[in-house]
């Protein structure tokens, strides 16, 4: 069984950190004033990656949350995936250079696929599709209009394309704490070799279960939004599930010495944290010599 990438999820709307119901923008409950603060306490949740979107922005066809997404990458160290109101190669590389480790193309991937293919050419492993649906077909501008595309065809659009993932989003159980669809999830990852990202109604940590049980292609990963701030969902259990850390439970259980086995997989966790606080080296384009540090061999032979 594949571990389960779990996106903890900032949406904002005039700034604020807020969940809507149904992608309804008048039925919105703010959950932070302050997104940064929001984002920080992810991570220090122990999150790896965070969603965010820019709700104002994907109805109105622009950024429009600027300070508040710029405010979370100066606030975390962690990857940050945006999507909302990114309509052009422009919108893309900027935000790209401005810090975001993947953008999340949605109504342009409708109206422009080719924009999209380019997008992702340019920059292999930097974009996203977003795909909302509801009743199966997919909604654009902020959900407010509807297409007569199903989000299946839509998806393998994007075959070979380069792609990074898909985001599946099922509109009608978006923020109501209803349960994951996961039939309509697993249906889209089935049809397409393209991850595919499960958001929308995730409200506990069976739908999380679930989610990594079903036959098939395995799910990439999910988006937690409404489940975390309402508490249904604790952080904790919730990467424990999705980390396979069921293994380690069995390991443990079934190891002649538990309690040493219990305490080499703390070691390896706490190294594994340290490892990550201490900081990647820096990104480049091109592959480059990555061991700087030989001149002590040279001194070694002419010791010799």
């Amino acid at each position: 069984m594949e571990a389960l990438i779990l996106y903890p999820a900032i949406d904002l709307k005039d700034g604020q950190c807020v969940r809507l119901l149904h992608g309804d923008m008048d039925k919105a409950t703010v959950f932070n004033d302050s997104p940064a603060d929001q984002a920080a306490r992810f991570e220090a949740a122990g999150f790896e990656y965070l969603h965010v979107v820019d709700l104002n922005g994907a109805i109105e066809g622009r950024t429009a949350n600027r300070p508040a997404v710029e405010a979370i990458l100066s606030a975390v160290s962690f990857p940050v995936q945006l999507g909302g109101g990114i309509r052009t190669l422009a919108n893309v590389e900027a935000w790209l250079d401005a810090g975001v480790a993947r953008v999340i193309l949605g109504t342009i991937a409708v109206r422009d696929p080719e924009l999209v293919k380019a997008a992702a050419r340019q920059f292999p492993g930097r974009v996203a599709v977003g795909i909302d649906a509801r009743d199966g077909m997919v909604a654009t501008e902020g959900w407010v209009e509807t297409s007569t595309v199903s989000a299946i065809d839509l998806a393998k659009k994007f075959e070979d394309a380069g792609v990074a993932a898909i985001i599946f989003t099922d509109i009608a159980r978006d923020g109501a704490l209803t349960g994951v669809n996961v039939e309509a999830t697993g249906a889209l990852a089935d049809a397409v070799s393209i991850p595919v990202i499960a958001s929308g109604g995730v409200a506990s940590v069976q739908d999380i279960r679930d989610l990594k049980a079903r036959a098939g292609t395995p799910i990439s990963g999910a988006i937690l939004s409404r489940s975390l701030y309402a508490g249904t969902i604790q952080p904790a259990e919730a990467l424990e599930i999705g980390a396979d850390a069921v293994l380690v439970n069995t390991a443990i259980a079934t190891a002649v010495h538990p309690i040493k086995m219990a305490e080499a997989f703390k070691l390896a966790v706490c190294a594994g944290r340290q490892a990550y606080l201490a900081g990647p080296g820096a990104r480049a384009a091109r592959a480059s010599a990555s061991s700087p540090l030989t001149g002590f061999l040279d001194e070694e032979s002419g010791n010799r």
